[in-house]
């Protein structure tokens, strides 16, 4: 797998990940500087290219002068994610954008979350792209790859999980007191959060919307969700 990136770079040097090589553009500096000195202090293999061998190894040919060559993403069973008395989870069903899938990651890890849920059909995968998104953030929050959402929903209900799916017609978001074990559910880009998900969900919670557009991006929809779960517990 390939991480690309600067900042992504910059996170998976602060793991455990096996990394084989590190290819950096020629006459590195600023912040491919400090990542040669991070990965030589490690004694990892470094390559210095010129940009086009880059531009060749890359998806999108947004590499930022640098690129990771790792083992591919090691998923986590969603039994070892979360489970204390304030956990958050992120669920993700039928997120299939690399960019949103990336964001969300992003955004996840920043609140503080403990991990996040994809499905292993219709939605996007951990790629070197959702990688790059999320600034590295995918190398640090644990993400589970499930057969079901709606069997996932059922087991941390199990474990004391509320579950929230995040979708228009529901209550308001900044009427609920979202403390304790909280799980998140986002849907995908058009379709939102499907019906039977809909239906597992103990609550559907919506963002007042005041503008012409009818709908957030899922991204930032789960953005401000995460955060109202910060709130809460700081005011707690």
């Amino acid at each position: 797998m390939k991480t690309e990136g600067r900042n992504a770079v910059l996170e998976l040097l602060k793991t455990e990940k096996t990394i084989d090589k590190i290819l950096l553009e020629k006459g590195a500096q600023g912040t491919l500087g400090k990542i040669f000195a991070e990965a030589r202090q490690k004694g990892l293999r470094v390559q210095f290219v010129d940009r086009a061998v880059l531009d060749k190894e890359s998806a999108d040919k947004r590499h930022q002068g640098v690129i990771a060559f790792t083992t591919d993403f090691t998923y986590t069973d969603l039994s070892d994610i979360g489970g204390g008395e304030n956990s958050l989870i992120v669920l993700c069903d039928g997120i299939e954008d690399v960019h949103n899938l990336g964001s969300i990651i992003r955004v996840a890890e920043c609140a503080g979350a403990d991990g996040v849920v994809i499905p292993k059909a219709k939605g996007a995968s951990v790629t070197e792209a959702v990688i790059r998104i999320s600034a590295g953030a995918a190398e640090h929050l644990p993400v589970a790859k499930v057969s079901s959402v709606n069997s996932a929903i059922d087991s941390l209900k199990a474990r004391g999980y509320w579950v929230y799916g995040l979708e228009a017609g529901g209550e308001s978001i900044y009427e609920e007191r979202l403390t304790g074990k909280v799980a998140l559910v986002v849907g995908g880009e058009d379709s939102g959060v499907r019906r039977l998900t809909r239906e597992k969900c103990d609550k559907i919670l919506s963002i007042p919307l005041f503008g012409k557009v009818n709908s957030l991006n899922a991204s930032v929809a789960l953005g401000i969700a995460v955060y109202e779960v910060v709130r809460a517990r700081i005011e707690k």
